[in-house]
C-alpha cells in the first residue's frame, strides 16, 4: 500500500502472475482488498493458477472480502472453477449464500465438469448442498467420467449428503455392466 502511494501500480504482479489484490483476498485483508478496489485495481485479473481475487478469496473464506469484491463488480462468474465452486468445496456456506445472491450460476461447471454441487457432496458440507439444491441445482449434473454428486458423496462416505440427493431426484451416473461368459 506505502509503495502504491509513491507511485507503483495497484497491478504489478508477482512472479505467479499474483497481483496486490489476489495477495490481500487470499490472506483476508479486507482493508487493504477495499484500498486497492477504491485505486482501481483490475477485478478480475488471473494469476498463473487461473485464480482471481475473488476465487482466492472465496476458497480461503473470507466473507468481508468477497462482499468488498462483489460490491467493487469482481465478477462471479467465469470459466473454470468459479468462486462459488470454490466457497462449495470449502464449505463456506455465507459466502456460497452472497454468491449465489449476487448472481453466481449455479451449476457451472469447472473444466472436469465440477460444478458447486458435486465439490460440495465431495466434501460432506450439507448446508452448502441444500443452499444449491433450494437455488436450482441440477443433482443429475456429470463429471467427465460420468459420476454425479450422489456418486461423489457416496463414493466419500458422505451419507447423509447422498440422501439429501436422492430426495432431490439424483440418480447415479454410472452406468452398470455385466459381464457375461
Amino acid at each position: 500500500v506505502h509503495l502504491v502511494g509513491k507511485g507503483a501500480s495497484v497491478d504489478t504482479t508477482d512472479i505467479e502472475g499474483n497481483t496486490l489484490l489476489m495477495l490481500a483476498a487470499r490472506d483476508g485483508h479486507a482493508d487493504t482488498v477495499d484500498f486497492l478496489v477504491k485505486q482501481r485495481a483490475k477485478l478480475n485479473a488471473r494469476n498463473s493458477a487461473g485464480d482471481t481475487a475473488m476465487r482466492l478469496a472465496a476458497f480461503r473464506g473470507h466473507l468481508k472480502v468477497v462482499e468488498i469484491l462483489v460490491a467493487g463488480g469482481a465478477a462471479v462468474n467465469m470459466a473454470g472453477w468459479t468462486p462459488l465452486a470454490y466457497a462449495a468445496f470449502s464449505g463456506h456456506l455465507d459466502i456460497a449464500k452472497l454468491l449465489v445472491k449476487a448472481g453466481a450460476e449455479v451449476d457451472a461447471p469447472s473444466e472436469n465438469g465440477t460444478t458447486p454441487l458435486i465439490a460440495a457432496a465431495r466434501h460432506g458440507h450439507i448446508e452448502v448442498v441444500k443452499l444449491l439444491l433450494a437455488n436450482q441445482s441440477d443433482p443429475n449434473k456429470t463429471l467427465e467420467s460420468g459420476e454425479t454428486a450422489l456418486d461423489v458423496a457416496l463414493a466419500n462416505k458422505n451419507t447423509d449428503v447422498a440422501e439429501l440427493l436422492r430426495k432431490a431426484g439424483g440418480k447415479s451416473g454410472r452406468s452398470v455392466t455385466i459381464e457375461v461368459k
